[in-house]
Order: C-alpha cells, then sequence, then structure tokens
C-alpha cells in the first residue's frame, strides 16, 4: 500500500476498534457518507479522501471487522465488493 495511507488507515483502524456496533446504523453514525453497503454484511470505506477503499466484512453478532481487501479507489472499480472477486 502507498505510504501516503498509513495514517488515515491508523485513524481508520482506532475509530473501529473503539466501537461495538450492533448494526449498519451505528456504522454510518461513525463514519457517515464515507461508508457504503453491499450484500455479505460487507461495508466499502472511502480512505483517504476517497484515494483508497478498505473492503470489510463486518460479524454483529462477535463485534469484529474482517478486512477483504485494500486498495486504490481506480483497483475498486475491478472489484466485486460483495465476493472480492477481480474482474
Amino acid at each position: 500500500m502507498h505510504a501516503d495511507a498509513r495514517g488515515p488507515l491508523e485513524t481508520w483502524y482506532h475509530l473501529a476498534k473503539a466501537e461495538i456496533w450492533e448494526g449498519p446504523a451505528d456504522v454510518k453514525r461513525d463514519f457517515g457518507n464515507s461508508v457504503d453497503f453491499v450484500a455479505n454484511n460487507r461495508a466499502v470505506f472511502d480512505i483517504k479522501g476517497n484515494d483508497y477503499r478498505l473492503i470489510g466484512e463486518i460479524n454483529y453478532r462477535v463485534k469484529a471487522v474482517y478486512i477483504r481487501f485494500l486498495c486504490t479507489h481506480a483497483e475498486y472499480e475491478r472489484v466485486d465488493a460483495a465476493t472480492v472477486k477481480l474482474y
């Protein structure tokens, strides 16, 4: 990953780690317009002003986020976020 993403990714990590999300509304509350939801409990987070995308699978029951894919915005256009398969 590019060095310019390090700070924003650390910020995302600390914010996500500190929260206990019961559902998508809680994630939206914390990340606002910088998160979108897709199938399979996946959330797509905009990182560093939308330069990068982080696809996370959220398990609300066990209070965990599994990072499934991290990419540039351009690379994201070639990914199916619900399955993280490249086109």
